[in-house]
C-alpha cells in the first residue's frame, strides 16, 4: 500500500484580480486549498444582481471559481462571458447570472457556489466571507463616511477605517473550521480596504484567525491604490490590516523586490498609483519576517504577482 502524502491546507483569503491570479498559480500544486471570498462589492453585475435578487454579490467568487477551475477552455470563457448587446443583459456575465439562478433554486448562496464548483471541477473550495448581504462603510479621516464597496475609492480622501453591517453577519461554520485546521493563512494580494479588510471584518472569522495555529503571511501589494492606498508603504498596509483585526496577528510579509519598470510606472502614475514602498525597518518592530522574492511580473503594461512564483514559495513555505 502507497503512503498518504498529507497534502498542506492553505487558506488564501481576499478578493479581485489579485486572488483569482494567485489561485491559477496554486493550483497546480499539490495543495488543500480553500478561499474565502469577500461578498462586499455592489458594482457593476454583482450590484444589479444583490439589489434584483437580495443576494450576495457573485463576481468576486464567479473570478475565483474560474480561476480554479479544471474544465474545458470554452467552458470558462462561456462561464466568464459578459454580454454587451441587449439592454436587460448589458453587463452581467453569465457566470454571475448561472450563481443568481443557482441561488434561487438551492435557496443558498453557499450551495449554489458549491453546486458550480462541482460542474466546474474546482480544485479545492471556494467559500464566500459570509452567506448574506453585507455592507461595506468607510469612515475618513475628516469623519466622513461613504456607504457601498464601489463609491469608497471615489472620494479622494484618506481611509481611517471601514467597517461592515449588519455587524454580527455569521461566516459559514465550514469556514471557521477551514481556518481552524489550515497550515497556512495567506492574505491577498488585492485592494486592502474593499477586498482583504471586509473578510476579516466579520468578526468570527477574524477569531478564527486570531486563534489558529497556522503560519500566517500577508502577501503586499504591488503598487498603491488611488482612492484607497495612495502613498502607503508596506508597513501602512500591514498596520491597517493589524488595526482593523486588533492585535499583531501575522508571521511574515512577502514582498517583490523586483524593480518596476520606470515606462510602468508611469502608465500608473496616470492613474495616480505608484509602487509600493518597503520600509523593511519598521516593518521588522512588528516582529515581521520580511521574506524578499522576485514575484513581479509585467504584463501589457500592467504589474501584476507572478502566479507560479509566489506559489511556489508558499509550497516551500508550508513545509
Amino acid at each position: 500500500m502507497g503512503l498518504t502524502v498529507h497534502r498542506k491546507k492553505i487558506v488564501i483569503i481576499g478578493g479581485g484580480t489579485g486572488l483569482s491570479t494567485l489561485l491559477r498559480g496554486l493550483k497546480k500544486f499539490p495543495l488543500d486549498i480553500t478561499a474565502i471570498v469577500t461578498v462586499a462589492d455592489d458594482g457593476g453585475s454583482s450590484g444589479r444582481l444583490r439589489d434584483d435578487y437580495d443576494i450576495p454579490p457573485p463576481g468576486d467568487v464567479r473570478n475565483v471559481l474560474a480561476a480554479l477551475s479544471d474544465v474545458e477552455p470554452l467552458v470558462e470563457e462561456m462561464f466568464q462571458y459578459r454580454f454587451a448587446k441587449s439592454e436587460e443583459l448589458n453587463g452581467h456575465s453569465l457566470g454571475n447570472l448561472m450563481l443568481a439562478a443557482l441561488t434561487s433554486i438551492t435557496g443558498d448562496f453557499a450551495n449554489a457556489i458549491r453546486e458550480m464548483s462541482r460542474v466546474l471541477k474546482v480544485h479545492g473550495k471556494v467559500l464566500p466571507a459570509a452567506n448574506q448581504l453585507v455592507t461595506l462603510h468607510a469612515q475618513y479621516e475628516d469623519q466622513t463616511i461613504i456607504s457601498g464597496e464601489s463609491k469608497i475609492p471615489t472620494s479622494g480622501k484618506r481611509i481611517e477605517k471601514v467597517y461592515i453591517t449588519p455587524p454580527d453577519v455569521k461566516p459559514l461554520p465550514e469556514t471557521l473550521h477551514t481556518i481552524r485546521e489550515a497550515d497556512i493563512i495567506a492574505i491577498g494580494p488585492g485592494s486592502l480596504y474593499t477586498s482583504i479588510l471586509p473578510n476579516l471584518l466579520v468578526k468570527d472569522i477574524k477569531e478564527a484567525i486570531i486563534r489558529s495555529k497556522a503560519k500566517k503571511v500577508y502577501i503586499c501589494n504591488l503598487m498603491t491604490q488611488a482612492g484607497e492606498t495612495s502613498n502607503y508603504t508596506a508597513f501602512d498596509h500591514v498596520k491597517a490590516l493589524i488595526d482593523h483585526v486588533g492585535e499583531n496577528f501575522l508571521d511574515t510579509i512577502l514582498i517583490s523586490k523586483e524593480e518596476i519598470p520606470e515606462n510602468v510606472q508611469y502608465l500608473y502614475k496616470q492613474e495616480k498609483a505608484s509602487p509600493v514602498k518597503i520600509d523593511v525597518d519598521k516593518l521588522e518592530t512588528l516582529n515581521l519576517e520580511v521574506i524578499k522574492k522576485d514575484i513581479s511580473v509585467v504584463h501589457d503594461g500592467a504589474v501584476r504577482h507572478d502566479a507560479m512564483e509566489v506559489a511556489k514559495w508558499l509550497v516551500e513555505y508550508a513545509k
